[in-house]
């Protein structure tokens, strides 16, 4: 997915003519009624299902739909999260950054078999990693080789890791420009806690917020309560991954779970992890239209106000979450289809989402 292009495209989403009539759109402007719609247009673009959960005016909203045949999912449904988890990852960091820990310039740093590349005179920081301007590429690029299609991260090893980053050359001098990567992400989940990512993204960031089904292993519990993965239609395994976890390339979470985390950035005065979460948001780099805070994509909303947001996706799933600070709205929904179908078809899970937070953020 292209998050630039996604990113640019978000407030022409949020400004753009909606996608329905605008006799349907006045009909019933209840927020369940708008959530329904959103979800039915969710499923008309090919999701076997999809939830929705809003956060409005205090008030908390879920609701679920699916297909013929296919069992409704509710704020308990899990689903794989994708690159949303990129934001958990930079909570870690913003904790380790407020307690003194580390710095946001802190040179990148790995055990010594891990050569670090480099182009110019600075070194790769942590700010660079978190903000997607560090000039690696998207992948490692050894990832895909005898990659299993269905789960592309499950065969790469530290080893793999190791090897890969001695053959890496930097796109850009670290600082420079704005280029999405995986790579980025994984590297700095691996400078924070060393083979231990996952472990770290519980203890530090998913247990303080009350995330009880935000984490890379299925309970028993989860797996009753999961939905499948889907592409082209047809169900598809999960993504499982043990180094570049920081990316959220194999994170699981539900929208009752993403809906706590969006009211901790709504309120973080009322979190255990304000400080960090206030980091997070703030502006740290720009490129162009790219906006950035420590993982999450700033944009505006056409009431002028800033959106917040980040989207994700594995080979069976898509999710975008979405918050207005200013209003005190958000949006999560999730889907369990992969973003781009085998017909090059994009299904429009992050413009839905945009298009309701606008809605929403219209009405404070």
């Amino acid at each position: 997915m292209n998050r630039r292009k996604f990113i640019t495209t978000a407030a022409a989403a949020a400004t753009g003519t909606s996608l329905l009539s605008g006799t349907a759109a006045a009909a019933d402007d209840t927020l369940p009624a708008r959530v329904r719609r959103t979800l039915d247009q969710a499923l008309a673009a090919g999701s076997p299902s999809a939830v929705c959960g809003v956060i409005q005016g205090g008030r908390t909203y879920v609701a679920g739909a699916a297909g013929k045949g296919k069992r409704t999912p509710n704020g308990r449904t899990v689903f794989q999260l994708g690159s949303i988890g990129k934001t958990l990852t930079a909570t870690a960091l913003a904790r380790a950054v407020s307690a003194g820990e580390t710095r946001l310039d802190a040179p990148l740093t790995l055990p010594a078999r891990f050569p670090i590349p480099r182009k110019g005179p600075r070194r790769i920081t942590l700010a660079d990693l978190a903000t997607h301007s560090s000039g690696l590429p998207r992948l490692p690029q050894g990832l895909l080789d005898g990659a299993n299609p269905y789960d592309p991260y499950a065969h790469y090893t530290l080893d793999d890791l190791a090897e890969d980053l001695g053959e890496t050359t930097l796109a850009t001098e670290p600082g420079e420009k704005y280029a999405y990567s995986n790579l980025g992400f994984g590297l700095l989940g691996q400078a924070l806690a060393f083979d231990r990512v996952d472990e770290m993204l519980r203890h530090r960031v998913a247990a303080p917020l009350g995330l009880t089904d935000t984490t890379t292993t299925l309970r028993p519990d989860m797996l009753l309560r999961k939905a499948v993965g889907h592409a082209g239609g047809v169900p598809v395994p999960d993504w499982h991954d043990r180094v570049l976890s920081g990316a959220g390339t194999s994170i699981y979470s539900t929208a009752n779970d993403m809906l706590r985390f969006l009211a901790a950035q709504l309120r973080p005065e009322r979190s255990p992890l304000r400080a960090a979460i206030e980091l997070t948001q703030r502006r740290h780099f720009t490129d162009g239209d790219a906006q950035l805070g420590l993982a999450w994509h700033l944009a505006p909303l056409p009431s002028g106000r800033t959106m917040t947001l980040h989207d994700g996706g594995t080979g069976g799933f898509t999710t975008c979450v979405a918050f207005c600070r200013d209003s005190g709205t958000a949006v999560v929904m999730l889907v369990n289809t992969v973003s781009q179908g085998a017909d090059g078809k994009q299904y429009p899970i992050g413009p839905l989402t945009v298009r309701l937070l606008s809605a929403l953020d219209a009405d404070r």
